[in-house]
């Protein structure tokens, strides 16, 4: 089991990796349709995102949750 204190870059590590699948399959396929290389181009696709999204979320989840306090106010 994982210690509790770890559960925001748990989420965040799920999170990213979660909508960077997501979005790379949509932008892949949008791209090249659905040819026999999609599921190449698409794991290569999303490893990439996947790079740059997790540090993103951990970064962009504090200001997010600082905006949405405010919004509710």
């Amino acid at each position: 089991m994982i210690p509790r204190k770890f559960a925001p870059v748990l989420f965040g590590l799920i999170l990213s990796g979660l909508m960077s699948l997501l979005v790379s399959g949509i932008a892949t396929f949008r791209a090249t349709g659905l040819i026999p290389e999609f599921a190449g181009l698409w794991t290569g696709a999303w490893l990439t995102a996947w790079l740059f999204a997790f540090p993103v979320v951990l970064l962009a989840a504090p200001l997010a949750r600082g905006l949405v306090e405010r919004l509710v106010k």
